[in-house]
């Protein structure tokens, strides 16, 4: 009885077990079946709208005014004289090979306008033979190219009486030279147009006082004009060398070239300044003087100008000269003697009011 009765209490706990274990998963079920059938939230469809910029019609710009920038400056000989070739204060020695000494201090103006313009009095030859009977024969070795080149010099005038100083030799030694290096070059009798920016074109015509034959030189200057030429420069060698005027002939020459259409006429050989005159539309130098002489290590006159003349072609192509700026330049940067490295007086120094008086000019200027 008491095994029977042990045996039902056994069976009995059991069934308890059972049931709160039942009822335990019970309990976890509806969990379980909730987190499996939750609804999930519905996402509105969105329809995109494309968003597309409103088309862009090119504008026609408005045509500008150009601006140019020429720069002038007197005789440039680039050695010195066959006799004196090696003397310790000429050209030769002072250079050297640094070819930057020579515009140095001219840089300012030379490397930001538009075209340099120089007479380059003398050959560029290694060797040769110097014409006989000829008291000055200058010449320079051909690497002093790169002194133009550094020196921001764009053009150059032969039109001088000691471009043949070593006789035809020396001459074709130059042009291989200047030709060689890029750098175009206006001959005695003869003209060159040479374009900048956007085309505009800018006709010179050179002559010296072997020969300055009136009705050829207008011809030519009414050539360039004919070929396109936007600005005419007639760069001429000539007048008494050391007279501060020039001669009655050379007015009167002046004005006629003025008169055919040249809009500058650019004087030198004299190796001193003489007046500037503007006539009727046009200005005239008739003589910019000495610049990087090398032909004399002590000149009797150290005074020189640069001149910038500030160009403005409107949109209807019209071209006229805005302003004409002088600067009044020492050709040499020392006192002791000439070092052949043109620099700018102060304003308002002593210096630069005598060269203002001598050119007969205003820095407050303009050419109407």
């Amino acid at each position: 009885m008491k095994q029977m009765k042990k045996a039902l209490f056994v069976l009995l706990l059991l069934a308890v077990f059972l049931g709160i274990t039942l009822t335990a998963c019970r309990k976890q079920e509806p969990a379980l079946q909730e987190s499996t059938t939750e609804e999930t939230e519905t996402i509105p469809e969105v329809s995109a709208t494309v968003v597309t910029e409103p088309e862009v019609l090119p504008t026609e710009t408005e045509p500008e005014e150009e601006k140019y920038v020429i720069s002038l400056a007197g005789d440039c000989t680039l050695g010195t004289n066959s006799t004196v070739y090696y003397a310790d204060l000429g050209f030769i020695r002072t250079i050297g090979e640094d070819y930057g000494h020579p515009f140095r201090n001219v840089q300012c103006y030379f490397a930001n306008d538009d075209l340099t313009l120089v007479n380059l009095e003398g050959p560029l030859i290694d060797n040769g033979h110097p014409k006989p009977n000829k008291e000055f024969n200058f010449r320079g070795p051909t690497d002093y190219v790169n002194i133009l080149t550094e020196g921001s010099v764009e053009a150059v005038s032969l039109a001088n009486n000691h471009t043949e100083d070593y006789g035809t030799d020396g001459y074709q030694s130059t042009l291989d030279t200047l030709n060689e290096a890029g750098i175009p070059y206006v001959e005695r009798d003869s003209s060159v147009i040479i374009t900048l920016g956007d085309n505009f074109k800018v006709g010179i015509y050179g002559a010296m006082f072997y020969k300055l034959d009136e009705d050829q030189i207008v011809n030519g200057i009414t050539s360039l004009k004919e070929q396109g030429a936007d600005f005419v420069i007639f760069a001429v060698h000539w007048g008494t060398e050391y007279s501060y005027n020039p001669a009655s002939n050379q007015v009167s020459l002046a004005h006629s070239v003025i008169d055919a259409g040249a809009d500058v006429v650019w004087g030198h050989h004299p190796h001193v300044l003489q007046p500037i005159e503007k006539y009727g539309d046009g200005i005239i130098f008739y003589s910019l003087g000495n610049f990087s002489f090398g032909g004399n290590t002590s000149p009797r006159d150290y005074d020189s100008a640069l001149i910038q003349l500030m160009l403005i072609r409107g949109v209807d192509g019209s071209v006229r000269m805005d302003q004409v700026e002088v600067h009044p330049v020492c050709i040499s940067s020392i006192t002791t003697s000439n070092n052949y490295q043109p620099t700018p007086y102060e304003p308002s120094s002593a210096e630069y009011d005598r060269i203002m008086g001598k050119l007969n000019w205003s820095q407050s200027e303009k050419v109407d």
